[in-house]
């Protein structure tokens, strides 16, 4: 089954390429609320193409969103790239103590990095070596 086969891939695959078409067209101007609502409709129509109940509703909420966050003008055009660093790095500090310095040196690049943001996600994975904690001794 191909990854374009399932609804809810169509719809999404729709509403990313409306959502980065838009941002190109409002880059430089402000959209007019016909702008808005045209896009809504088409997030829409992409979101009820999904056969899950769940997902449909998970998308609505997100089109939904969108579009109010664009009639009040507060959509950016293209994400800040230190904002986003700075959103990555204080992610980390959620994390347990021990995991903390880790975290931090996974979103600083180092390590292996798989998979892409079309596929679903990043995976960032950073082998390091611990020693060997020591086996207690059994009495004999």
């Amino acid at each position: 089954m191909s990854l374009l086969s399932s609804p809810l891939s169509r719809g999404m695959l729709a509403c990313a390429t409306t959502l980065a078409m838009a941002q190109t067209t409002w880059a430089d101007n402000s959209p007019s609320k016909t702008d808005i609502e045209a896009l809504f409709q088409q997030d829409r129509a992409a979101c009820m193409d999904s056969a899950s109940m769940h997902e449909r509703s998970s998308c609505l909420r997100e089109a939904g969103a969108v579009r109010a966050e664009a009639l009040k003008g507060m959509r950016p055009a293209a994400p800040d790239p230190d904002q986003l660093q700075a959103n990555a790095v204080q992610r980390c500090q959620r994390l347990p103590d021990e995991d903390k310095a880790l975290c931090e040196r996974r979103i600083q690049g180092e390590g292996n990095i798989k998979g892409s943001v079309e596929a679903g996600g990043l995976l960032r994975e950073l082998v390091i070596e611990l020693p060997a904690r020591p086996k207690p001794n059994d009495p004999a």
